[in-house]
């Protein structure tokens, strides 16, 4: 019986044509060193955070917030062209739209990682097989901290407390 269900779920959905015209996107070519500066940041490095605004990637530091659903994050992320992280975050909160918007631009590195994230294996292997170790060290942390935000949220015991 959990046969059937996996295989439903690998069932992959063709990508939804998009308009790209209505999006500005700023382009988000980054280093492996940047990367990995940024998975740190996002896991709590505050020196590495402030390394990051320093560096002019204070996108990335606002997508470490983001990623910890402060919202003023989300809206500037939205608001100065980095819609693509945004999307990117949306889809490792299992946001089906979101995954294929950043398919529908083509942004497969994003749109994998997302879905590691989200415990996605075929994403893993992806990542593995395409050899972006860089963005799975990046997936791993983001995974870290959504792990860790799903947990609470979970726990009886901390309600109320955020």
């Amino acid at each position: 019986m959990a046969g059937w269900f996996n295989r439903n779920k690998k069932k992959a959905e063709k990508p939804v044509p998009i308009e790209k015209a209505k999006v500005k996107l700023m382009p988000i070519n980054y280093s492996n060193m940047v990367i990995l500066a940024w998975a740190k940041a996002i896991e709590g490095d505050l020196e590495l955070q402030k390394w990051l605004k320093e560096n002019n990637y204070e996108e990335l530091v606002h997508s470490a917030y983001a990623i910890r659903l402060k919202e003023d994050s989300r809206e500037w992320l939205m608001e100065n062209g980095y819609a693509h992280l945004m999307a990117m975050i949306n889809a490792c909160e299992g946001n089906s739209n979101a995954q294929k918007w950043l398919m529908g631009y083509g942004l497969k590195n994003l749109f994998h990682v997302a879905r590691a994230v989200d415990h996605e294996q075929d994403s893993w292997k992806w990542l593995a097989v395409n050899q972006k170790r860089q963005l799975a060290v990046l997936a791993k942390s983001i995974q870290k901290v959504k792990d860790n935000i799903e947990e609470s949220h979970n726990d009886i015991h901390s309600i109320n407390k955020s």
